[in-house]
C-alpha cells in the first residue's frame, strides 16, 4: 500500500468509494452497544487488520438487519437492534483505512468521503423506510394482506437492505488490507524519497498510553463536544420549527421540515466532497476549524429572531441557516477526525477511532435526552425577562458551539508540530 502511494500521486478514488459504500450500510446502528465494543474493534482492528473486521462487521449487519425485520416483538427488535451496534466495529476502522490509503495531502478527502456516507444514509434510509415499509397497504395488488409480507410488514426494506448488504460482503473479496503485518526494514537500494515516505507513515512515534496522548485525546474531546452540539441541534430544530408561533416556533409542518433536512443532507455531500478539502489546502486544519465553530456560534443566535419573518422568507432564511449549521457541524467533525489519525501511529489508530466511537455514542446518548428536557422547560418560559421562551435553547447552543471555537486553541487543543505551524499561518 505504501509502494503504491509512492508510484501514485492520485486519490484512490476506487478505494475511498468502496470505504463510502460499506460506511452506507453500516451508519445506522444502536448507539448503546457500539459504545460497549468499539474499542474492542479498534483493538483488534489494530492487531489482526482492517479487512477482517469490516467484513465480520457487514455480515453481521446483514444477519441482525434480516432478523430485525421479521422481530414480531418489541424485545426482539431491541436486542437485534442491539446486537447491530454491539457488532458495528467498522467505524472507527473505515476512519483508520482512510488516512492509510490517501497520501498526507488527500487526508482531508479521504476522510470527507467517509463523512458523506451519513449524509447519504440520513436521505436514502428513510426513503427506503417510507416507499417499502408496510406494503401491502400501499402496493395490496403486489403484495396481498395474506402474504408473507402482510405478516411481517417491515420485513421487505430490511431485506432490500440485506441484499446491499450482500453485495458489499462479496465485494469485499477485492479490498485491500492496510495494516503493516512485518517489519520493515530499509535496504540500500531502496531509494531514499520512498522510504522516507514509508518511514514517515509506519514507523511507531510513542509508546504511550492513548489516553495520555493529549494531542489525541484533545481532539477527541473537540469531536465530541461537536456531535453533542450536533445532536442536540438536531434533536431541537424540528420540535422548535413545528411549534407555533406563539410559541416562539416558525409553524412549520412535518413535510416543510422534512424538506429543509433533504437539502441539507444533499448539500452536504456535495460540500464535502468538493469544497471542504479545498478549503482545507488553503487554511489548513485548525484555521478551518476556528472558522467552522465561530460561524457556527453566529449562527444560533439569529435562529430566535426568524420567527418575525414572514413565508417565503422565513422558508428561505431557515434552510440557508440549517444548510450553513450542518456544514459547519461537518467541518470540524472531519477536521477533528484529521488531527486524531495524524496523533497516534498506524498500530494505534483503529483503537484510537474506537475510543473516539465510544465517547461519541454515549454523547449522542445523552444529548436528545438533555435537549428535550430544555425544550419542554423552555416552553413554560415564555414570559421570562431575558432569553424568553425557545431563545434560550439556541443561546445554550452556541455557548457548546463557542466552546468548539475556543477548544481549537492551546492549551486545549495540543497539536502535533505540523498542525502548529498551520495554526500559526
Amino acid at each position: 500500500m505504501d509502494r503504491r502511494k509512492v508510484e501514485n500521486s492520485g486519490i484512490p478514488y476506487v478505494l475511498l468509494f468502496h470505504m463510502w459504500i460499506i460506511n452506507l450500510v453500516t451508519c445506522a446502528s444502536y448507539m448503546l452497544g457500539r459504545a460497549l465494543t468499539s474499542i474492542l474493534w479498534g483493538i483488534l482492528a489494530d492487531q489482526i487488520g482492517r479487512k477482517p473486521i469490516i467484513v465480520v462487521t457487514i455480515f453481521s449487519m446483514l444477519v441482525f438487519n434480516t432478523l430485525f425485520g421479521l422481530s414480531v416483538r418489541y424485545w426482539m427488535a431491541i436486542a437485534t437492534r442491539f446486537l447491530l451496534g454491539f457488532l458495528h466495529g467498522s467505524l472507527g476502522t473505515l476512519r483508520a483505512y482512510a488516512v492509510e490509503v490517501c497520501r498526507p495531502e488527500h487526508h482531508a478527502i479521504g476522510l470527507s468521503i467517509v463523512s458523506t456516507s451519513w449524509a447519504v444514509a440520513l436521505i436514502i434510509g428513510p426513503a427506503i423506510g417510507g416507499y417499502l415499509a408496510q406494503p401491502t397497504e400501499k402496493y395490496p395488488k403486489l403484495f396481498p394482506a395474506n402474504s408473507f409480507f402482510g405478516r411481517f410488514p417491515y420485513f421487505l426494506p430490511c431485506l432490500c437492505m440485506s441484499v446491499f448488504y450482500f453485495v458489499i460482503l462479496i465485494s469485499c473479496i477485492w479490498l485491500s488490507e492496510t495494516l503493516h503485518m512485518h517489519r520493515l526494514e530499509k535496504k540500500e537500494d531502496q531509494s531514499t524519497n520512498s522510504f522516507e515516505f514509508v518511514n514517515e507513515h509506519s514507523t511507531s512515534t510513542t509508546t504511550k498510553s492513548l489516553f495520555r496522548n493529549w494531542p489525541l485525546m484533545s481532539s477527541i474531546t473537540l469531536f465530541c463536544i461537536t456531535c453533542f452540539d450536533d445532536m442536540a441541534y438536531s434533536e431541537i430544530f424540528p420540535l422548535w420549527a413545528e411549534s407555533n408561533k406563539k410559541f416562539g416556533g416558525l409553524s412549520f409542518s412535518t413535510e416543510d421540515v422534512g424538506n429543509v433536512l433533504v437539502v441539507t443532507g444533499a448539500s452536504i455531500l456535495l460540500y464535502q466532497t468538493f469544497i471542504y478539502p479545498r478549503i482545507v489546502q488553503v487554511l489548513g486544519v485548525i484555521n478551518t476549524s476556528r472558522v467552522a465553530a465561530i460561524l457556527s456560534t453566529l449562527l444560533l443566535i439569529t435562529y430566535p429572531p426568524m420567527t418575525n419573518l414572514s413565508r417565503p422568507w422565513l422558508y428561505y432564511a431557515v434552510n440557508i441557516a440549517s444548510l450553513l449549521k450542518n456544514i459547519c457541524v461537518a467541518t470540524v467533525v472531519t477536521c477533528s477526525f484529521i488531527l486524531q489519525n495524524n496523533s497516534v501511529p498506524q498500530d494505534q489508530r483503529a483503537t484510537a477511532n474506537g475510543i473516539a466511537t465510544t465517547l461519541m455514542s454515549f454523547g449522542k446518548a445523552i444529548a436528545p435526552a438533555g435537549a428535550g428536557i430544555m425544550f419542554s422547560w423552555a416552553q413554560k418560559h415564555h414570559h421570562a425577562f431575558l432569553f424568553s421562551g425557545d431563545q434560550i435553547l439556541f443561546f445554550l447552543l452556541s455557548i457548546v458551539a463557542f466552546l468548539e471555537f475556543i477548544w481549537t486553541f492551546k492549551p486545549f487543543l495540543a497539536m502535533t508540530k505540523k498542525y502548529s505551524v498551520d495554526a500559526c499561518h
